[in-house]
């Protein structure tokens, strides 16, 4: 059976996610093919935007496969008919990442975008856009999926479902999926030979791995990690984590590459 082509909209399109975003939907195009993509952001990020989108063009050019890209500051136009909208911005721009982050370490609190007072911070300013967002797609795409990757993720998601009252939305991390893709080569395997359990919210998870005997094999990663096996762990945060080693161990659990700079 023939897919049908599907119009896909990216809301923070001059993000520095798209063209990894654009380099995903191209390897996947057989499973998803798309007739259109729009890129969409605010007056402040025009320049970004522009960038980002010719390079997303230049992109798709090389490909095998016809997808025009579009860019726009308006928000409704690009939705009108979508049949996907993908979040990934940020309300306040990167001044407001610096404030989050300073101000409660400023009364000696750890957090960032998705966690602690940070993640607060950012959920206030965020989520009223994102509800503003599903009532536009309410009206002018409502059978369209919302895939959220916007921080704080699990609230942001939350909030359009619960306030909202939106119910086709999916919130995505890359971190627990970027472990499944790293991890079970320490070990010499395969995903597709592992279990993986997963626990909290994003960058602030655990989890723990088996086999399919049902055997824990979170040990042996742990043990590779330290003996300095690729983990698809940022050296900075693997720094860390070789602080704490011991407690994985006795826990025998794995934390999100991100939450282990906020334990310590």
């Amino acid at each position: 059976m023939e897919k049908k082509p599907v119009k896909i909209v990216t809301i923070g399109g001059g993000s520095s996610y798209t063209p990894e975003l654009m380099e995903g939907f191209i390897k996947r195009y057989d499973e998803l093919p798309i007739k259109e993509i729009w890129l969409v952001d605010i007056e402040a990020g025009k320049e970004k935007l522009e960038i980002v989108g010719a390079m997303a063009q230049r992109m798709w050019d090389a490909s095998p496969y016809d997808v025009k890209v579009h860019l726009t500051l308006d928000r409704r136009e690009a939705l009108k008919d979508a049949d996907f909208v993908t979040t990934q911005f940020r309300v306040g721009l990167l001044n407001a990442r610096i404030k989050d982050e300073r101000i409660p370490f400023s009364y000696g609190m750890l957090g960032q975008e998705t966690n602690g007072a940070g993640g607060i911070f950012k959920a206030f300013r965020t989520i009223p856009v994102i509800l503003s967002i599903v009532e536009d797609m309410k009206e002018l795409c409502p059978n369209a999926w919302l895939v959220n990757f916007t921080n704080p993720s699990g609230m942001v998601t939350e909030a359009v479902m619960k306030y909202g009252k939106w119910d086709r939305v999916i919130g995505l991390c890359n971190v627990p999926v970027g472990a499944m893709m790293a991890e079970p080569e320490t070990i010499g395997t395969t995903l597709d030979k592992l279990i993986y359990k997963f626990a909290g919210l994003n960058h602030f998870h655990w989890h723990r791995v088996f086999d399919l005997d049902g055997t824990d094999v979170t040990g042996k990663i742990i043990d590779a990690m330290y003996e300095g096996k690729d983990s698809g762990i940022p050296a900075n945060i693997l720094f860390y984590l070789i602080l704490v080693l011991h407690i994985l161990l006795c826990l025998l659990i794995l934390p999100c590459n991100l939450s282990v700079s906020q334990h310590v």
